[in-house]
């Protein structure tokens, strides 16, 4: 969040008020549009500090590479039925949406000329970019994305919820990518060609754009995408990339969207940061499996720390805070996308589209490159789709482990024989998405089905 605008981002319950009817002129709308973006960075109003564990953790425990370090969480067997977090996707990204809604439906009700230049378009451009991140969280984790004709797609809300339309049925598969390529889309037209990296520009649509695409199979459009943020943004890759969770935070010029913290986080006692490092009332650790990964990579020395004492095979994960030191500003900080995630998105899409193989594997050395490696041999051997496919996985593992989720959305893009040769816990493709909370059918009978696998 911006420091800016920190006084506003940390007070409610003013900018708890997305709803239209408060939403009067531009400076109402731009209050209410931090409104979202509050709930974006998904800020505890008790607490005043942002909550990005779900982002951060439970993709990389599904993945295999984090745990929780006072003994394993269900998720970590991929056993979601009986894990204490998968619910917390649900409840977050709605929240996203319903904010959004309130923003968008409020902004199109007032005259174009109550807003200044095209600033207009570009409120509405980063509410619906929001709304699409959300929606698209939701398709990823609660519906079957891999599959364009199932029924078990997202409950998209398209209007501010209010008790008279809290009931609605949930959407197939293709009419929830419909409706977020419809929202990315105009966020690409309509946003911000420059704006601080912790509000979303229309780099950031884009790159939100090549993370749907590679959901939805369109691997060309994917990489031509990437392709277009690599050569004509304006960020570029961090010289030494252990620089960007140490020392630059959202200075670094290769982070597109970030969370910024909240007025006071670091010193807040249970903060994200102090559940790595020294572990607060929880502990998030890295496993054998990541460190495994690493053998032989610069990054062990500082991803990796000393053995967590209470399970074994697992390890403080030092991505955001240095061991022995405390939280600060920049350990507390978050990211949602890094130009780091496009050179391997488009490495991948290139591959998956029968692209140039050669220029995939000089965009995953580039990435490399930066994080310290001299040695690309694991790169230039491997002379098969397959195989070049793995190794760009592991490298997006070894890169984006416990940032957004992509870790765990590359090992699901392999077929299922891959997948369980890769996290031997996953059998069937029920294990790729998580149940529909029971709430969701008590407040909302039309829902519909409960997915696959799960009990209502």
């Amino acid at each position: 969040m911006a420091v800016s605008c920190g006084k506003e981002l940390g007070k409610l319950p003013e900018n708890a008020k997305v709803e239209g009817n408060t939403i009067l002129d531009e400076r109402t709308s731009e209050i209410a549009l931090n409104g979202v973006y509050y709930r974006f960075g998904n800020v505890d109003a008790n607490s005043n500090t942002t909550k990005w564990f779900a982002q951060e953790v439970v993709p990389a425990m599904c993945t295999g590479y984090l745990g929780y370090g006072y003994g394993a969480d269900a998720a970590e067997e991929n056993n979601y039925s009986n894990s204490s977090y998968v619910g917390m996707y649900w409840n977050q990204f709605y929240a996203l949406v319903n904010a959004a809604n309130g923003v968008i439906q409020g902004v199109e009700s007032l005259p174009d000329n109550a807003f200044n230049g095209s600033r207009k378009k570009e409120i509405l451009a980063e509410a619906r970019f929001l709304r699409a991140y959300g929606h698209f969280k939701l398709l990823s984790y609660y519906g079957e994305w891999f599959d364009r004709n199932s029924t078990y797609g997202a409950l998209l809300r398209t209007e501010f919820v209010a008790l008279g339309n809290i009931q609605k049925k949930r959407s197939t598969v293709k009419e929830s990518y419909d409706l977020i390529f419809d929202d990315v889309n105009y966020a690409v037209e309509n946003g911000p060609a420059s704006a601080p990296n912790y509000h979303a520009s229309k780099w950031a649509a884009m790159a939100l754009k090549v993370r749907v695409l590679m959901s939805y199979g369109d691997y060309a459009q994917a990489a031509t995408v990437a392709g277009d943020i690599i050569q004509n943004s304006p960020y570029t890759l961090e010289p030494n990339v252990k620089d960007v969770f140490y020392l630059k935070g959202l200075n670094s010029s290769e982070v597109i969207l970030g969370i910024q913290p909240q007025q006071n986080q670091a010193s807040y006692y249970y903060n994200l940061s102090s559940q790595y490092y020294p572990g607060a009332s929880s502990l998030y650790v890295a496993k054998d499996k990541l460190k495994n990964l690493l053998q032989g990579d610069p990054r062990l020395s500082w991803l990796i720390g000393s053995a967590n004492r209470y399970v074994p095979g697992t390890y403080f994960f030092l991505k955001y805070i240095p061991e022995g030191t405390k939280a600060t500003v920049v350990s507390e900080t978050a990211y949602a996308f890094r130009l780091t995630e496009v050179y391997l998105l488009r490495a991948e899409a290139l591959v998956r589209a029968g692209g140039s193989t050669a220029e995939a594997k000089a965009l995953v050395k580039e990435v490399m490159k930066h994080a310290g490696i001299t040695d690309f041999s694991v790169i230039d051997q491997a002379n098969n789709t397959d195989e070049l496919l793995k190794q760009i996985y592991f490298e997006i593992s070894k890169s984006l482990t416990g940032e957004d989720g992509q870790e765990w959305m590359a090992l699901l893009r392999f077929p299922l024989a891959t997948v369980t040769q890769l996290k031997a816990e996953i059998k069937d493709k029920i294990q790729y998405i998580f149940p529909v909370p029971r709430n969701e059918f008590l407040m909302n009978p039309l829902f519909g089905d409960q997915n696959r696998g799960y009990q209502k």
